[in-house]
C-alpha cells in the first residue's frame, strides 16, 4: 500500500509517538478488507508501540480504531484513508499515541471542558479537499475529551449507508445520529457550534480590544497579504474573518501561482495563516462582519460592528470579503442544497458515481467540472446560457471528445425538481425558440460565477452595479481611509496572484495615508 518514500516519511513522524497504541481492526473477506489489513500491516511495522488487534465489534467492515492502548481515547476510520486522508491517519496516529497538537491552548482547554456525550460519525470522499479539515478537527476533539466519540467513513466504500441517510455532499456530519452539519468546517467553527457560550465569549473579548491601526475585513490572500504589508510597517493590525482562508480553501488544485507549479487550496490558506501570525497580527476567526461606519471626520475611528454584537474600530480599513459562488436563483436550488445541488464537483462528484449529472455553466470552471464528472458519472449534461462555450479551447476540445457528455448553449436553467429528499430533474429554457426542456438527473453541479460579500457594505460607500467595491489604483474607496482589494472589487481579474498584489498594494496605501495625516489629528484618533 505504501511506497517507499511514503514509508520513510511515516517512519519519521511515528518516532514521535509517545504512548503505545493499537490499530483494532473489523476485517472482512473482501478485497478492500485485505487491502486495510496490509496497510495497517506495514505501518505497524513501522514502530514498537504500534500493534494490529483482530476485532469484529464493528458493524462496517473494514474498519479500524486507533485507540491508545488501555484507555478509551481513540478514533475509527471506516474505509482506507488514502488520497486526501492519509494526512488525517498520520494525525491521528500522533494524537492517540501522545503526541502534543498545535491546536491554541486556549481552545484545547475549551474542548477538554465541553459536557456532554457526543457521537460524531463523518462522511468523507477521498478525492474532497475540505473533508480532512473536519475529520482532522473531530479527531482531535475524541482525543482531548473522553465523552467525544468520532467515526470517519469512506461515502464511496459504503454506499448503501450513504444512500440510507440520503448524504450527498461531503463532508457531512452526524451528531448522534442526527445531521449536524454539511461541507467544510475547522476546528474553531466546530467548537462554537456545540459550545453554546463561545460566540458570548469571544464577543466579550472583542470588545475589550484597543483601536487598531489597521482594520482588515476577510482573511483570502487579499485580506493576508495586507496583513503582513501593514505589520510588518510597525503598525498594530487586526484582521476579522468569517473564515481564515476565504474561498482558497474550496479550491482544488493550484497551478498558475507563479514560482509554484502545483499547489492545494487548504495548504495555500494554512501557509497564508502561518504567515500573517508570525508578524504579530491579531487574528480574530469566526467573525462575521454587519455593518461598516465611516469616520464621521478624516482621521477618525471606523467602526465594524460584527454579527456577534461586538465592534471594532480602527484608523484605516481594508475590506477583503472575496467573493461566493453565484447561485442559479431558481425555484428548487435553495430546497434541494446539498441534495442534489453542489457547487464542488471534486468534493462532491464520487458521490454520484454511475448516476447522471447536469453542470451549470459553460466557462472554464464549468467544462473543468464536466471533464472531471464524466470521469466519474454515467452523463454529464453541461447547460450554457450563451450561444457558445466560454472556456479556452484546449477544454472545449477535451470535452467534445467525451462520449458521455451532451452540450446545450442558448439555455437557461429556470427550475430544479426533486421528490421532496433528492434531486430528480431541471427544466431550462431554449432561448432560441422559447420552449421549456425537462432533464431526468440526480445531481446539479452549478459553475456560473462569483458574486462579491458587500451586501454588508451597501450604505457605506460605494459600489458597482455588480456589488463590486469600486476602487481606484491604490486601493482607495468613496471614504477616506477605506482600502479594499481582492474579489470584492472592481479588480478586473479574480486570481489568487492578482488578490495578493492588490492587498499589498491596499496595505501600503493604508500606511501611506496614516503617515500623511496631521499629528493632532492622529493623536486625537488615538
Amino acid at each position: 500500500m505504501l511506497d517507499a518514500n511514503m514509508t520513510q516519511q511515516l517512519k519519521g513522524y511515528l518516532a514521535n509517538i509517545k504512548q503505545p497504541i493499537e490499530l483494532v481492526a473489523s476485517l472482512g473477506d473482501d478485497a478492500k478488507s485485505r487491502e486495510l489489513e496490509e496497510l495497517l500491516g506495514e505501518i505497524a511495522a513501522l514502530s514498537d508501540l504500534i500493534e494490529v488487534v483482530p476485532s469484529d465489534a464493528d458493524k462496517r467492515k473494514p474498519s479500524f480504531m486507533i485507540r491508545r492502548k488501555g484507555t478509551d481515547i481513540g478514533v475509527r476510520f471506516a474505509g482506507i484513508p488514502m488520497g486526501h486522508e492519509f494526512t488525517s491517519l498520520v494525525l491521528a496516529l500522533l494524537q492517540v499515541g501522545g503526541h502534543p497538537s498545535k491546536a491554541a491552548q486556549e481552545l484545547i482547554e475549551q474542548i477538554q471542558g465541553i459536557d456532554g456525550d457526543y457521537e460524531f460519525e463523518t462522511y468523507f470522499s477521498l478525492s474532497c479537499q475540505n473533508c480532512p479539515d473536519v475529520v482532522q478537527a473531530l479527531n482531535l476533539m475524541s482525543v482531548l475529551n473522553p465523552r467525544i466519540r468520532h467515526t470517519a467513513i469512506d461515502g464511496a466504500l459504503f454506499k448503501d449507508e450513504v444512500d440510507g441517510r440520503k448524504v450527498m455532499a461531503v463532508p457531512t456530519v452526524f451528531l448522534n445520529g442526527e445531521q449536524f452539519a454539511s461541507g467544510r468546517m475547522d476546528l474553531e467553527q466546530i467548537v462554537a457550534k456545540i459550545d453554546t457560550g463561545a460566540e458570548a465569549k469571544a464577543a466579550e473579548k472583542i470588545a475589550k480590544k484597543d483601536p487598531f491601526d489597521v482594520l482588515i475585513v476577510g482573511g483570502g490572500p487579499a485580506g493576508a497579504a495586507s496583513a503582513i504589508y501593514t505589520a510588518r510597517k510597525g503598525l498594530r493590525v487586526g484582521v476579522a474573518a468569517e473564515r481564515f482562508g476565504g474561498q482558497v480553501l474550496d479550491t482544488m488544485g493550484i497551478e498558475n501561482f507563479i514560482s509554484v507549479p502545483y499547489t492545494e487550496g487548504p495548504k495555500l490558506a494554512a501557509q497564508l495563516e502561518q504567515h500573517v501570525k508570525e508578524n504579530d497580527v491579531d487574528v480574530m476567526n469566526l467573525q462575521k462582519a454587519e455593518k461598516l461606519i465611516p469616520a464621521q471626520e478624516e482621521g477618525g475611528l471606523h467602526e465594524v460592528k460584527l454579527a456577534n454584537g461586538a465592534s471594532l474600530k480602527a484608523r484605516t480599513v481594508i475590506l477583503s470579503t472575496g467573493a461566493r459562488w453565484r447561485q442559479m436563483g431558481v425555484p428548487g436550488e435553495d430546497e434541494y442544497r446539498n441534495k442534489g445541488v453542489a457547487y464542488c464537483p471534486h468534493c462532491d462528484g464520487p458521490l454520484f458515481k454511475g448516476k447522471r449529472v447536469a453542470v451549470i455553466g459553460g466557462g472554464n470552471s464549468g467544462v473543468e467540472a464536466a471533464i472531471d464528472l464524466a470521469g466519474i458519472v454515467a452523463h454529464v449534461t453541461l447547460i450554457e446560457y450563451d450561444s457558445d462555450l466560454r472556456a479556452d479551447a484546449v477544454l472545449q476540445r477535451k470535452l467534445a471528445s467525451l462520449p458521455n457528455v451532451k452540450i446545450i448553449t442558448s439555455a437557461l436553467t429556470t427550475q430544479v425538481h426533486g421528490d421532496g429528499e433528492k434531486v430528480t430533474g431541471l427544466t431550462y429554457k431554449d432561448r432560441n425558440h422559447g420552449t421549456d426542456h425537462d432533464v431526468e438527473l440526480e445531481g446539479i453541479f452549478v459553475q456560473i460565477g462569483l458574486v462579491p460579500n458587500t451586501e454588508w457594505l451597501k450604505q457605506a460607500i460605494a459600489l458597482s452595479p455588480r456589488g463590486e467595491i469600486e476602487i481606484d489604483a491604490r486601493g482607495e474607496t468613496s471614504q477616506p481611509g477605506i482600502f479594499a482589494a481582492g474579489d470584492c472589487t472592481t479588480v478586473p481579474y479574480k486570481q489568487i496572484v492578482i488578490a495578493m498584489g492588490a492587498g499589498s498594494t491596499a496595505g501600503l496605501s493604508a500606511f501611506d495615508y496614516l503617515i500623511r495625516l496631521p499629528a493632532a489629528e492622529v493623536s486625537e484618533a488615538a
